[in-house]
């Protein structure tokens, strides 16, 4: 009886949070902040990963609440350790630009959450990993290359644009122009203006 009584317990709790998520996204959608917070956070509080991403966005751009991005981190924190992939990848960002620590330890687990966002299909990670492994102090061209390409198969034009320097210039690949243009094609198709002055180029 124990037993059935906490697990009645542990379903009422989860479903009360999911309630008050679904409560505070009809809130937010009919411009009610503040009572979408109030939502959210109760059922954060509660341990529901995906009210507390949500927590982390109204904090990150204060709305319905002041802007706190030490709030924001700490909420993020919480639903990305739930595996909550859009919490890892801008948790990971918010470790990047303002975390706390060694910029060695941040960036170390920023690329972590990051690689596990990516993993899960979140195109901003992948195509932010993308750049990163790119760009960095020691690049990693063909690692950049498979996030690029992975953001790019993903609908993503800028990724898209990236990967048809890849081939412009052979980072990562083999150099190709006619591969190259028809990177540069697709993502000028989806509206990308860098691709289309690099194709009039």
């Amino acid at each position: 009886l124990e037993e059935a009584a906490f697990q009645l317990q542990q379903i009422f709790r989860i479903d009360i949070s999911i309630a008050l998520n679904i409560l505070g996204i009809e809130s937010m959608r009919a411009g009610h902040c503040r009572a979408a917070f109030t939502c959210f956070k109760l059922a954060a509080d509660r341990g529901y990963s995906k009210a507390q991403f949500n927590v982390g966005l109204c904090y990150e751009h204060g709305r319905g609440t002041e802007k706190d991005l030490e709030k924001a981190g700490f909420y993020y924190c919480q639903a990305a350790s739930s595996h909550h992939p859009m919490a890892q990848y801008r948790y990971a960002r918010l470790l990047l630009q303002h975390g706390p620590g060694s910029p060695w330890d941040r960036q170390h687990k920023a690329v972590a959450l990051l690689e596990q966002a990516a993993g899960a299909g979140i195109t901003e990670a992948q195509a932010y990993l993308g750049v990163f492994y790119m760009r960095g102090l020691q690049p990693q061209e063909k690692r950049g290359l498979k996030y690029l390409l992975q953001a790019a198969n993903s609908g993503d034009a800028q990724s898209r644009f990236h990967v048809g320097v890849c081939y412009e210039q052979g980072l990562g690949v083999q150099q190709s122009l006619a591969e190259a243009l028809r990177h540069y094609r697709h993502s000028a198709a989806a509206g990308n203006s860098q691709a289309r002055d690099r194709l009039q180029a």
